[in-house]
Parts: structure tokens; sequence; C-alpha cells
């Protein structure tokens, strides 16, 4: 028997965007449902297995659910998030996902229904007013379109985009002039079926697939440029765990991806291809690199192998609904002689911007690396991507009523893509698109209609994870003036800085869990910064390369001289070789 429920918010699925946006919802008072296929929440950050997530990572972009979401790993993670060299916050995704599961349970205006999937979108004219699965039809003033691959924009008809365009379209400089082999081959970016591989010390031999004849690619010379412990250490996390998620003639899969969306059938068919195609790279790493590494065990809530392998494929790319406005390559770019991307306005000047990012542009193709316009500095010591915002009108389709979208199912260009699907970005956007369903539900209107300022103000002023809008180098959340700030730069978009900072009065930071270190620093050339250690006297002269998210410390480094003694409080990344420096003592 189909069940029957009423709601004021519905958000489908539980990626990374739909599990912020519906707890943001529930947060601000509104009655929400979240229904997920899944076992658990969090999409790319955890049931993805992406659990070394990229971009955000400087301290002023620690904001909102995701800052509250680093703040509670660092709390509940043993062995810290100092374990991998592509992220600086590694973890094993199930912390991740009791995090996200308790975040839920706190809230008794949050119902979530795990196990289903959207089959029907029902509609009224041009609103959106349920959705149907198989046990429940589910009403609702607002929907939330939270699914990877953007399910419910087909099921509702909702104009929509996928794969390429041409740099006519909207004057991409990275974009290409012309269908081509390569857009023909990849309509779309590869996912990767993750998995996590453990150091046992010994362990049973891994098998090839029967379908190995199914991949004409090869995993031959995947860290040849790294070596097998450096390729490991890009993904390792606590407790002996590697996260795999190599883009080097590894794991990602993109063979005649259009499958993902003929049917479900088709649909089937990939996944099925990318699970075995990611059980060969296990097989094919434990053969090279020794029996002491096998598939981990318990990982993941599901009747697979080992239960190592990722609920589902971390998807980089979906179906983008045309919304009101389209994010493309330039608004992600920074300005001219600058350092950030300009501030999005509406037409009557109005600064439209709900989410911050910084991360640089990024595509993946399997065996072929695509060239995209450069959008990174050096900052803290290492390289980071320049900040851009996500507009409000990305969310919001242009014409449907009654339904938002919040995953990286925005509009947006199939180049700019490449930078708003990170992570950190889908779970602020996420928690915006949870923002304006509530003010849709206390105001009783339609996502068209909000008042921006009006989602600005409630996302700034938020009483459990308020979350920036406006991206300024030099002005972490805790920062006295943060909100004089961010909220000058709305009403003074003309005075937005082009170098990112605001340029206010340093803050004194609580440093915990560091530990301290001292020796002579060296500068090699801009922002490269090292310090040969003389304390601990264990570590002997030890040299570790020197980084920071944090503004005060970035400064600190730029005024140190070369030879100079310094103290300093921070961690050690030893898969980095750096240390993440959070005070220097002079």
């Amino acid at each position: 028997m189909i069940a029957q429920l009423s709601t004021d918010v519905l958000v489908v699925g539980t990626g990374t965007g739909g599990t912020a946006a519906a707890i943001q919802a529930a947060r601000r008072g509104v009655q929400t449902i979240l229904v997920s296929e899944f076992a658990w929440l969090g999409g790319m950050l955890t049931a993805a297995g992406v659990c070394a997530p990229d971009g955000n990572e400087l301290a002023a972009f620690q904001t909102g659910l995701w800052g509250a979401y680093l703040q509670a790993l660092r709390h509940r993670q043993r062995g810290g998030l100092d374990n991998s060299w592509v992220s600086l916050f590694a973890y094993d995704p199930r912390t991740g996902a009791k995090i996200f599961a308790d975040w839920v349970k706190q809230l008794p205006n949050l119902h979530w229904i795990s196990g289903q999937t959207p089959l029907e979108v029902i509609r009224r004219g041009d609103r959106i007013i349920g959705v149907r699965f198989a046990d429940y039809i589910i009403k609702a003033k607002i929907t939330i379109d939270g699914t990877e691959l953007g399910d419910l924009l087909a099921l509702a008809e909702v104009p929509h985009r996928w794969g390429w365009e041409l740099q006519s379209e909207f004057n991409e400089p990275s974009a290409p002039t012309c269908f081509n082999e390569l857009t023909n081959k990849y309509p779309v970016q590869a996912p990767t079926w993750v998995f996590i591989l453990k150091d046992y010390g010994d362990s049973p031999s891994l098998f090839p697939s029967p379908h190995f004849s199914l991949f004409p690619s090869s995993f031959q010379g995947a860290w040849s440029n790294y070596g097998g412990e450096k390729f490991l250490n890009y993904g390792r996390l606590p407790g002996g765990l590697f996260m795999i998620n190599w883009p080097i003639c590894g794991n990602d899969y993109g063979e005649r991806m259009g499958r993902l969306i003929e049917s479900e059938t088709s649909r089937q068919e990939f996944l099925q291809q990318a699970y075995w195609h990611s059980y060969n790279f296990a097989h094919f790493i434990q053969t090279e690199l020794g029996q002491r590494y096998g598939l981990a065990q318990n990982i993941f809530p599901q009747k697979s192998l080992h239960h190592s392998f990722a609920l589902h494929p971390y998807y980089r790319e979906s179906r983008r609904i045309r919304g009101q406005v389209t994010i493309a390559e330039r608004d992600i770019l920074p300005v001219n002689g600058g350092c950030v991307a300009a501030l999005p306005r509406t037409e009557n000047g109005e600064v439209s911007a709900i989410a911050i990012g910084n991360y640089a542009n990024d595509h993946h193709y399997p065996g072929i690396n695509f060239p995209l316009q450069p959008k990174s500095i050096r900052w803290g010591g290492r390289w980071t991507g320049t900040p851009f915002t996500i507009p409000y009108g990305s969310l919001v389709p242009t014409a449907t009523e009654g339904l938002l979208v919040c995953e990286k199912n925005i509009s947006v260009s199939h180049i700019a893509n490449g930078c708003t699907r990170l992570q950190p970005v889908v779970m602020n956007i996420g928690q915006a698109a949870g923002m304006a369903a509530a003010l849709c539900i206390e105001l009783d209107c339609q996502p068209q209609e909000i008042p921006i300022r009006s989602l600005q103000e409630a996302l700034l002023t938020d009483s459990i994870a308020p979350s920036a809008v406006i991206p300024l180098f030099d002005l972490p959340p805790e920062h006295g003036d943060w909100l004089y700030w961010q909220k000058y730069y709305l009403d003074h978009p003309e005075d937005y800085p082009l170098d990112g900072n605001c340029h206010c009065q340093e803050i004194v930071f609580e440093v915990q869990n560091c530990s301290c270190f001292t020796g002579v620093f060296h500068s090699r050339q801009h922002q490269q910064y090292s310090i040969t250690l003389t304390e601990p006297t264990q570590q002997g002269k030890k040299t570790w390369s020197l980084i920071t998210t944090r503004p005060e410390v970035n400064l600190q480094l730029q005024n140190c001289r070369n030879g100079q003694l310094v103290s300093l409080l921070g961690q050690c990344n030893f898969s980095g070789g750096w240390l993440v420096v959070e005070k220097i003592r002079i």
C-alpha cells in the first residue's frame, strides 16, 4: 500500500547538497521530508567515498555547513585530518556519515526516508506539487532536487542541459568551437567508483573480474611519475586506510556515459562496468605494490565485496537545469589584474551571491589532458584556487514553480561545472537552497519571488552555521567584524577589492591540538617556505615545507626573513611532507 504524506519542503536525494538542504530547511523550523536511495547521507562526502574533499580549504572559506562539518570532523576523527596530500581534510567516511545522521536525528521536524527513488513528479500546471516513489506519494509546497544526476529534472520535463556547450553559446575561452572527437566520446566528465584499501601487512589475493575484456584501457603507468608510496598517500586516511580516487590510468570510467540517462537498464549496465573497472584497479594495485594492500572491510553499509566500495560512483557532472542565471567560465575566473571573480549582480545591480567556492577548474576525461583557463594562485605556501560565488538564480528554473536544485544540477555550463561541482561549494549551495525553501514557506511565495537580500541575511545570521556569501581571504568567520564586512560589500559591491582582502584588523585565534616546532626559516621564492628543525630534537634537522590556511599566518610567512629562527604551532602531514602552521612565534 502506498503511503500518502504531505510536508512543507521535500528534498529528493541525499547528495552533499540535498543533505545540506534538508538539514538547513528543518533547522529553520519548517516541516521537511528527506528521501534517499541509500542508507548513508552526505553524497560525495560519504556515500560516494570522496573522504578527502577539495576546495574551500582556507580558513576564511570554512563557513556555513561546510565549516560546521569540518569542526565536527576535527572533534570526532581519531588520528586527525592531516593524512593525505590531495586534501587538507582526510577522514574515515564512516565518521562523516555518522555526523550527518546525528544532525538529522536532532531535528524532530525532519523525517528521513531511505531506500526510495523517485518514479514520477506530480505537477499542477507549471508548478511541482509532489513526487511519487514506490512506497510513498509525498506532496510538498517546495521540492528540492538533491539527486546525483538531476533525476527530477528529467521526470518533470524541466528544461535542462547535458554535456558540452560550444564557445559561441557563452563566449567561454576554454569551450570548443565545434563538436569533436572529445565531446562525442565524453559528453560529461567521467565518474569514479571509489574504493578503500587497507594496509594489512598481508592480504588474500584479488582476482580480475570475469569482465576484464570490457576494459580496453590499461592501468600501466598509473603512478609512474609518483612512485607507489606517494600514489597511496594521495588519499591516505587514518587507520591504515587509503581512498582510491585516482585519475591517471586509474579508476575514472567514461565508456558510453550517455547510458547514465538513457534508461534504468542502461544506467545499471554502466554502473556494473564502472564497478568492475575499479575492482580490476584494486587487483592491479595489489599485484604491483604487494599483498599487504587489500580491500578494506566493513567500511560501507552494503552487501558487496568486503563493503570496501562506495555506495555509488563519485559523479562529477549531472543534468543541469536551465535556470534564471547560468554560470559560465568567465563568471568563475578572476578579474583582470585581480585574485577574485567579479560578484554576480541582478539586472538592478543587486549582488546575487549565496555561496562561495575557490577550487581550480578541473575536468576528468580518461586518457585526455584537457587544458582550461588558469584560476590558481599561491597563498599560504601552497597552490589554491581563486574564489568565485554562486548566484541565487542558478538554483531556480526559468518557469517551473515549486522547485529548487542544489547539487551538480544547478544552472552552470559544462566548462564552469569543473569548479562548481566540488564538495564544499555544493554543500553550501545546498544550505542556500534549504534556506530559500524555508523562506518560501515563511513568506508564502515561490522561489522566483524571494528577495535575494532576505536570503543572504538569513544565511549570514543563521544561529548554528552562518555562511559567507562574499569571499574575502583575510576575513575568517570568527572575526568580530565578519558580518559587518559581508554586509558592507553586499551594499557596496563597487568597493569589493580585486585582491580579495578587506585589510581588517588581525584577530587572536585560539590554537588547539597543535605541536610546537622551532627551526630556521627559509623562503626560496614567492610563497614557497620551509623550516629546518632544531626542535623537537627527535626529528633531527629534518626540513619541512610550511603551509597555512590562516590569513594572519599567511601574512607572517611573507614577512619572515630568510635564515630567521622561528617557533611555530602546527601539525605534521607526513604524506605531503609539510607542516600546517596555525601560529608563528617570532
